[in-house]
């Protein structure tokens, strides 16, 4: 993959292949505007996370996003923002989200961790909220590894990609009110023994006869984050 952008110069990279991560960094003052665009999922985590820490290191009171680009959004790219918040926290800098698309939005909500990034809480960055901000983005990562095990289930049970996978997580999650990592564990404990609800059943049978009747990949993705 192409390095990614975070020199003090305005940079851009175009994706070689449809979905590809790029990004771009514009420095704005004492802040970076950095502009993310493709898909942000586990084999673009690396090139993500090398991006935004290169860009807030170069910038003296943090980095603005741009994610309204995002195709496609799962926890692997969730938790290279959580980290990137935290790290900004320590070194008294803030990372905020200045625009998103649906896609991010959505991941950002249904995981509770939107609010992290609107701002509210800058005003507080090393202050005495500090200590707490920080163990409220711990907590939000360690949701992370349930996430993606319950993904596994989802594709061993119905033969479905991880992208499919997700796309049947989110859609679950919104239509049954239940928080992305509180399904996530239901469908661990599934696997263990303990049945799911009826109600939650029925939900991820319809996610999955859905998300085939209209082709798989690609053709959720209005549906997915």
């Amino acid at each position: 993959m192409p390095e990614s952008a975070y020199t003090t110069q305005p940079a851009t990279f175009a994706p070689s292949r449809p979905g590809q991560l790029s990004t771009a960094a514009l420095p704005d003052g004492a802040r970076t505007v950095v502009t993310v665009c493709g898909e942000l999922d586990l084999q673009a985590a690396d090139e993500l996370r090398a991006a935004l820490r290169g860009a807030l290191e170069s910038a003296p009171e943090g980095i603005d996003l741009d994610l309204q680009g995002v195709v496609f959004c799962d926890c692997s790219a969730l938790n290279v923002l959580l980290a990137l918040r935290e790290q900004a926290l320590t070194e008294g800098k803030t990372v905020t989200i200045q625009a998103a698309g649906p896609v991010a939005e959505r991941l950002l909500t249904l995981t509770g961790t939107w609010p992290l990034f609107t701002g509210a809480a800058d005003d507080e960055a090393g202050g005495p909220e500090l200590g707490a901000e920080v163990v409220q983005l711990r907590r939000a990562m360690q949701t992370r590894p349930t996430i993606d095990l319950a993904r596994g289930v989802l594709m061993a049970t119905f033969q479905l990609s991880p992208q499919d996978a997700w796309h049947v997580l989110v859609m679950v999650s919104q239509n049954t009110n239940t928080k992305l990592h509180v399904l996530a564990q239901d469908l661990v404990t599934a696997v263990q023994g303990e049945p799911l609800p009826d109600a939650t059943q029925r939900q991820v049978s319809a996610a999955v006869s859905r998300l085939s009747e209209s082709g798989g990949s690609g053709a959720a993705g209005d549906e997915g984050t």
